[in-house]
């Protein structure tokens, strides 16, 4: 038993988790810590854009610890690092990284930024007029340069994120930088044509002919430039866990040195983390990552988050803001706290986040250098126990939360 996150994790939760004598010795000296994160739904009408850069609802319904020596990780992620910390041995085993600033365990996604409709709310007031292909590549260079001026040197996007593969290529080809970090997913195709308003936006399947085909389109656009690559939306009830084929087919994607993980989403992210921690192919591991919704309105995955974390995995936090709908329409106590330290509430949902010691990477949807700048004032936000306390009641219970997510509108 070792204090991961404030609580006792019990390592025989995961097959095969090493807890490390000297780890445990850390975090047991830590004590308790409280990793929850919080949030408030919004009906999403939009008013006028606040100063956070979100537009306003007008109505509403109610350091990662590092281990005191170098540790092998997990067999699946062994030998690998982050793009900015690979040259020579750092003496930090997978997913591991030397002590660091707030900023640099943020990092950008471009889910609002690669296709003219999102469900985010807050994110149409911002945008371009006309959210031609041209106008939002612009938004996504002018978003992406403003990231990498502030210290960001994480990208994650996804095939299904309509263009966004293309624009950050474009990106990182125009620019140079050698130090970004660079995930991307597969699993959804993108199917509505560049249309805002359509039935259908994207498809999910997870199969063998999926995998190789868009493997394929991401490696054409980004080449070697993918450290990570993730099974999109990732659940219990996903074909991949029977599929010995499409598992060897993303063990070849592993064992030519790219990171596999997944991202997971609804009410049971927990199952999902420690069923897909249980396949290993050719004697290791499968995955090495995992990218979970953890947010103040949904914190239910947080301990296995934890587990994952201490076991060697490396941990992204997504929708840290619940969609926009925390930096939109705040419950009045995430407000109250947001006055106090005299930044957004925003600032406050993703500062949570980064006060859990298993959220290696943190990260962000702006889809303007307005939001993102607010974005960024959580990293001079240190939360006190009694911020944390008047945060743990505005959990929801997690069905709730995904059913309130499904209703979002795309738009």
């Amino acid at each position: 038993m070792v204090w991961v996150g404030g609580r006792l994790a019990e390592p025989e939760r995961f097959p095969g988790l090493r807890v490390p004598l000297l780890m445990y010795v850390q975090y047991a000296a830590e004590g308790p810590s409280s990793p929850e994160n919080l949030s408030e739904p919004a009906d999403g009408r939009l008013g006028k854009v606040n100063a956070s850069g979100y537009a306003a609802s007008k109505g509403a319904d109610g350091i990662r610890r590092q281990a005191l020596r170098k540790q092998p990780g997990p067999p699946s992620s062994r030998g690998w690092q982050p793009r900015a910390v690979r040259r020579g041995d750092s003496g930090y085993f997978p997913g591991m990284i030397p002590a660091q600033q707030p900023v640099q365990r943020l990092g950008l996604g471009l889910a609002a930024l690669g296709r003219p409709a999102y469900i985010n709310v807050g994110r149409a007031d911002v945008l371009p007029v006309q959210r031609t292909a041209q106008a939002m590549r612009e938004r996504t260079r002018t978003v992406l340069d403003a990231a990498y001026a502030n210290g960001i040197r994480w990208v994650d996007t996804a095939r299904s994120y309509g263009s966004a593969e293309q624009f950050l290529a474009d990106w990182l080809r125009e620019r140079g930088h050698q130090d970004v970090t660079v995930s991307s997913k597969w699993g959804y195709a993108y199917v509505a044509q560049w249309r805002i308003e359509t039935e259908v936006h994207e498809v999910k399947e997870h199969s063998v002919e999926r995998l190789r085909t868009q493997w394929a389109e991401t490696r054409t656009l980004l080449g070697d430039r993918i450290d990570l690559y993730q099974v999109h939306s990732l659940t219990t009830g996903s074909p991949l866990f029977e599929d010995l084929v499409l598992q060897h087919e993303l063990a070849r994607i592993r064992d030519a040195g790219v990171l596999l993980g997944f991202s997971t989403s609804g009410a049971a992210q927990g199952d999902t983390i420690e069923r897909a921690w249980e396949i290993e192919v050719g004697g290791r591991q499968l995955f090495g990552a995992v990218q979970s919704t953890w947010n103040t309105l949904e914190p239910s995955v947080g301990r296995y988050l934890a587990e994952a974390h201490t076991g060697g995995w490396r941990v992204l936090v997504k929708e840290t803001l619940a969609n926009g709908r925390l930096a939109v329409d705040p419950p009045p106590a995430l407000a109250k706290i947001a006055d106090r330290h005299g930044v957004g509430t925003d600032a406050i949902a993703l500062a949570h986040v980064l006060r859990q010691p298993w959220a290696g990477v943190v990260l962000m949807g702006a889809a303007s250098v307005e939001q993102l700048e607010s974005n960024l004032t959580a990293c001079r936000v240190e939360l006190t126990d009694r911020d944390i306390d008047a945060l743990r009641p505005l959990a929801r219970d997690a069905a709730t939360y995904w059913g309130e997510r499904a209703d979002l509108p795309w738009h």
